[in-house]
């Protein structure tokens, strides 16, 4: 149960997060935050806060052959290849990785990087919409919509993810402020 919302304006990838831990109908408003950086990444999960921990804590994200962020050729085969390879190894190496028939699962985030917002599922895929926007969560299509609605707008991109989660708050019962909001720059 959560709200994790990102938008990319101008080569900034801005991601925010709610609070919400929620187990059946317990809900904890968590100290700890949903979203954060690693290195040139912007990170933000669902899933587990075990799986968002190994992320921040114990994950060293990959830099391509020495390269700056900056010079990237292809960053979605980047991410698709070298980056999700290095997820799964630190999902494994602290006991998150789940297997069943040889086929690995992992949790649900966003990530943002030079200028690219990615969600990564459960699978390991990597996909980056069209739309320079994306959520994931409980809350993903009613912060989706509000993304939606301001995209014509001269908002902020800022205002426009924090108010992508106060909708989420609004109307989804696993969704719980206060919201933390983190940026990548390309």
């Amino acid at each position: 149960m959560t709200a994790i919302v990102g938008l990319v304006h101008q080569g900034t990838v801005h991601l925010g997060g709610d609070s919400a831990g929620v187990a059946g109908y317990s809900l904890t408003v968590r100290a700890d935050v949903k979203v954060f950086t690693n290195g040139p990444y912007a990170m933000g999960f669902t899933s587990s806060f075990r799986m968002g921990q190994l992320l921040r804590y114990s994950f060293t994200p990959p830099a391509p052959m020495g390269q700056s962020v900056e010079k990237w050729d292809d960053v979605p085969k980047f991410m698709a290849t070298h980056f999700i390879d290095a997820v799964r190894e630190t999902l494994k190496t602290g006991g998150w990785l789940k297997k069943d028939s040889e086929r690995e699962d992992g949790g649900t985030f966003l990530v943002g990087v030079c200028g690219h917002l990615f969600r990564i599922d459960s699978d390991f895929q990597v996909g980056e919409a069209a739309d320079g926007y994306a959520a994931v969560g409980c809350g993903d299509e009613i912060a989706l919509g509000a993304l939606y609605a301001t995209a014509k707008s001269r908002m902020a991109p800022h205002r426009r993810v924090r108010l992508a989660l106060e909708a989420a708050e609004r109307f989804s019962a696993g969704v719980r402020g206060p919201f933390a909001l983190v940026e990548a720059t390309s």
